[in-house]
């Protein structure tokens, strides 16, 4: 009971009714105060009145009987003015304080002190005073049988007629003959008051309990039941009910204070169901993080520990850290756990310990404080990362490393790794030596654009960064000598650099090779040729032979020999002999060893070239030649000799297929030989197509043909140089060879190059 009493006594709706209350009651109580005294004093003014007007009255009757001093009349007008109701005491006093008339007739001739009560009101003062305002002039006091009267003394002053009067004069220098003093009694009117108030109070506590219901009804159903509901869904947003106040019907301050309450707890539950899942989160992370995890106290004793640690050690709780997992009688020599309690931060340290398999362990540990709300430190958490298979690795990688660098070493190629940017040599391999001459160290952070020609260096400097392959590259020894290399860039990064991987394969001695076999395939062509040529050159020499002939004719017969004549027979010979030096030059360059250096080449130009070596033999074994070459063809970079030979390679081989399906009877009846050569640009790719209608070829031939020392020719037939040593001059170039065949149906060989400028 007490403590509902104190639960009522500190709730703020009683708190709210009390002062509502006190208020209403104290403005109450303050407004009927204030009413019944303004109403006494209201009735105390007109009494007062009355007694003046009364006083007036009496002095007026009496004025006359005075005049005469008809005494028998004044008595008689005092007796009946006295039987008034109320009316209590009547008496007229002279100046020595004797009362001459009364209402009461025991009282005449009484005389009462000149500072009694009535009296003192004029005489406190010395000379008294002659005049007083009415206020000053009631006095009010309670009588003998404890009544409450109100006396109004009115002084009868010495007027004209009175001083002049034969019965009884005065002295005009008097200025108060006597006083009048009127005692009214209080008694009816206190009853009327006291029913007045009486009634004033029942309106007024009517009116307070009749408010205080409306207060309290208004507080109740405005305030204290929206509070209640507020303080009961706080309650259960505290329990947990954050949608407690969903719904809450009420538009003034209240109903903003609930809806901002209920905005509240769902802040509170959105914070809340987060705060559990990052609890669970954290939780799980404890728990299911593979790295192992423990709480230990100032004696190293494990508070808390994860499922890995428990897994792995199989530890029970009070168990000393250095004994749970590292197998020790004795805390650690350099424990991080000691030093985290000794300043309160984090260390790190890696360790070593043995498995409950018996197996060692290696980990990186981090320590970590845990503090109180004083910021005490009250334990230490243990984070240990399991790096064994890390150490078994790199123990691996150590060999690794030293393998492959061995291999790295002892790749027969040069191997160089430049940095990106600056293209300077970090690392090369023992065969730079073998290749180069230079050793290791005299390569070493120097450019690698230092191993080609002066004059190449700024063009292959972009290359360099941009191509993958390189063919043919000149590369330069230590002594100065010309290495041709095939160059393999790979971009990688290498130690956390942005670097290129080039590896170089001398080809020198292959390409001196290929020009050998390609030299000896230009011999075997030029004698192939020999009966055209023999053919080509017999026409201009019996030219020669029958203008020599005519003029030798003409001196032995000394005939004369017309100019026109003369000059024909001179042009002739000078145009045929023309056409034999062309036919020898074409010999002599064709068959002069090729360099191997690259230059611009005008593909329409060779391949004429190489087709007028056989034009005369295609002509003579009926083969028809179509050409569609496209003006305006873009250089290539190529090296012309070698080129012409793979040209003249293309056609023979056409030449000879289509002899072979001739001579076997393949051949359609009426069905024309025929050799189509074809040059077209198309994506910056200029190519040349060498198309025959000859035997073709089938699927496991074609996919052999470019192999080396594959051929489907009999022994002493051809160049020589094959189609391999054609493919490997045109990979030189930068270039491509596709072929398309078909039994009996012909075949197409498709030459692409790239152009000069797209290079």
């Amino acid at each position: 009971m007490i403590q509902k009493i104190k639960s009522l006594w500190n709730s703020l709706v009683f708190k709210i009714i009390l002062s509502v209350g006190a208020i209403l009651l104290i403005v109450i109580t303050a407004w009927a105060f204030f009413n019944i005294h303004h109403h006494k004093k209201m009735i105390m003014d007109d009494i007062v009145r009355n007694c003046d007007q009364l006083s007036r009255a009496i002095r007026l009757g009496t004025h006359y009987a005075m005049m005469f001093n008809a005494r028998e009349d004044i008595n008689q007008i005092i007796t009946n003015i006295g039987k008034l109701e109320g009316l209590e005491h009547i008496r007229i006093y002279d100046k020595t304080g004797q009362i001459k008339f009364s209402n009461i007739p025991s009282e005449v001739g009484v005389t009462t002190g000149i500072k009694a009560e009535a009296c003192d009101i004029c005489h406190r003062v010395d000379p008294p005073l002659s005049s007083l305002p009415l206020e000053n002039r009631k006095r009010i006091f309670v009588t003998e049988n404890h009544k409450r009267a109100i006396g109004m003394i009115s002084p009868i002053l010495n007027e004209q007629g009175c001083a002049t009067s034969d019965c009884h004069a005065h002295p005009q220098d008097k200025t108060v003959l006597g006083a009048l003093d009127l005692v009214i009694s209080l008694e009816e009117t206190d009853k009327k008051l006291a029913v007045y108030e009486k009634w004033l109070m029942i309106p007024a506590i009517f009116v307070f309990l009749v408010t205080s219901t409306i207060v309290f009804w208004v507080l109740l159903k405005l305030f204290i039941q929206p509070i209640q509901r507020l303080m009961d869904g706080t309650q259960k947003i505290a329990r947990g009910e954050y949608n407690a106040l969903n719904g809450f019907q009420q538009s003034y301050e209240i109903g903003r204070l609930a809806d901002t309450i209920s905005k509240m707890g769902s802040e509170i539950g959105n914070q809340q169901m987060e705060l559990n899942r990052q609890k669970d989160e954290y939780k799980n992370l404890f728990e299911l993080v593979p790295c192992i995890i423990s709480v230990q106290d100032r004696d190293y004793r494990l508070i808390n520990y994860n499922q890995e640690f428990s897994r792995l050690f199989d530890p029970k709780p009070g168990d000393f850290c250095y004994s749970a997992y590292k197998g020790r009688t004795e805390k650690c020599r350099f424990c991080p756990v000691e030093k985290t309690f000794q300043d309160g931060q984090s260390h790190y340290s890696e360790e070593t310990g043995i498995n409950k398999d018996g197996t060692t362990s290696h980990w990186i540990v981090k320590t970590a404080p845990m503090k109180n709300n004083r910021g005490e430190i009250i334990g230490a958490m243990e984070i240990n990362l399991d790096i064994s298979h890390t150490r078994q690795l790199e123990s691996r990688l150590k060999e690794l490393e030293k393998k492959y660098y061995a291999i790295f070493n002892n790749i027969p190629n040069p191997v160089f790794v430049l940095d990106y940017e600056s293209l300077e040599i970090l690392d090369c391999n023992g065969s730079v030596t073998t290749v180069y001459g230079f050793t290791k160290e005299e390569v070493l952070s120097r450019s690698f654009l230092a191993f080609f020609m002066e004059e190449e260096r700024d063009d292959y400097k972009t290359e360099i960064k941009t191509r993958i392959e390189m063919s043919r590259v000149r590369h330069l020894g230590k002594k100065g000598e010309v290495h041709f290399v095939n160059m393999r860039i790979s971009p990688f990064d290498f130690s956390e650099q942005k670097v290129l991987l080039v590896t170089t394969s001398d080809v020198t001695k292959r390409l001196e090779a290929e020009s050998q076999l390609i030299q000896a395939g230009k011999m075997a062509t030029l004698g192939e040729m020999a009966t055209g040529v023999a053919h080509e050159l017999n026409q201009p020499l019996s030219v020669i032979k029958t203008a020599s002939s005519f003029f030798m004719k003409k001196i032995r017969k000394k005939e004369p020999i017309q100019d026109d004549i003369l000059l024909t027979m001179a042009e002739e010979i000078d145009a045929h002999v023309d056409r034999a030096a062309n036919i020898i030059n074409h010999l002599r360059q064709f068959g002069r060893k090729s360099d191997i250096a690259l230059e611009p080449v005008q593909v329409n130009a060779v391949l004429r070239n190489a087709y007028d070596m056989f034009s005369r033999q295609l002509q003579l074994r009926e083969i028809v030649t179509t050409w569609e070459l496209a003006e305006d063809l873009p250089l290539v970079m190529a090296e012309q000799g070698r080129l012409e030979q793979v040209f003249i390679n293309l056609i023979i081989n056409a030449r000879d297929a289509i002899e072979e399906k001739w001579n076997s009877g393949a051949a359609e009846p009426g069905e024309e030989k025929k050799i189509l050569l074809r040059t077209f640009c198309r994506n910056s790719k200029v190519m040349i197509e060498v198309h025959d209608n000859g035997t073709g070829m089938p699927k496991d031939v074609m996919d052999k043909i470019f192999e080396p020392f594959f051929t489907t020719k009999k022994v002493g037939h051809g160049t020589g140089i094959g189609l391999s040593i054609s493919y490997n001059i045109i990979k030189d170039f930068q270039g491509d060879i596709r072929v398309v065949s078909g039994k009996d149906k012909g075949t197409t060989f498709t030459i692409t190059f790239p152009e000069k400028d797209a290079i």
